[in-house]
């Protein structure tokens, strides 16, 4: 079947991109691991022995950067609703993160450490279609802020990808009402025409 323009087009652009390449000679499972390592170097997320959940992992590059991060006295657990090709040393619970089963396995997991970091480079599947995409992706980014409120420690640190557009504004305002501290970043790796930021919370009010 003949690719559609645009499909030829996000090719061409995917394997030009100097991200693809670095990533693929590095052996990273996907170009966001730069964006994390990025936001990391600026703002010195991730530490030695943190405990850090990250939410919609797969295909697993946020969880496999953090874990080199955190050392063998440090523990990652990542969560996804699809399946992912297993990481040594990373405990990978498939899922959705709202349902209970799946929490008790998290709490099993963490085995009394409190959460030091949660991280999500969520997104839904998106259509093309801004009506449809901008509020599936916010609802997406408004659970991952309800689990990390929930169960962040009180001096804990949240990630998230958050796409600018209708509801931004008023996530960015609930990001505020929560942690002492909220930043915004667009890592180089993030492409330029895309409208996606990420919001850094720092510290439970």
């Amino acid at each position: 079947m003949a690719r559609s323009k645009s499909s030829q087009n996000w090719l061409k652009e995917h394997f030009d991109d100097p991200y693809v390449k670095k990533a693929q000679q590095k052996g990273y499972r996907s170009r966001a691991t730069f964006k994390l390592e990025e936001i990391d170097q600026k703002d010195k997320l991730i530490r030695k022995g943190m405990s850090v959940v990250d939410l919609g992992a797969a295909p697993g590059g946020w969880s496999d950067y953090a874990l080199h991060r955190v050392g063998d006295t440090g523990k990652v657990i990542a969560l996804d609703i699809l399946p992912m090709t297993p990481l040594t040393g990373v405990h990978f619970i498939e899922g959705d993160f709202r349902e209970d089963e799946v929490l008790d396995q998290l709490t099993a997991l963490l085995a009394g450490k409190e959460i030091d970091l949660v991280l999500s480079d969520m997104a839904p599947n998106m259509t093309g279609v801004d009506a449809i995409d901008q509020p599936s992706s916010m609802h997406l980014v408004e659970l991952a802020l309800d689990f990390a409120v929930t169960h962040l420690s009180k001096q804990g640190v949240f990630l998230v990808k958050v796409f600018q557009g209708e509801g931004f504004d008023t996530f960015l305002k609930s990001m505020r009402t929560h942690f002492n501290k909220v930043i915004t970043r667009k890592p180089d790796a993030s492409r330029a025409r895309s409208r996606e930021v990420y919001l850094l919370g720092r510290g439970l009010k």
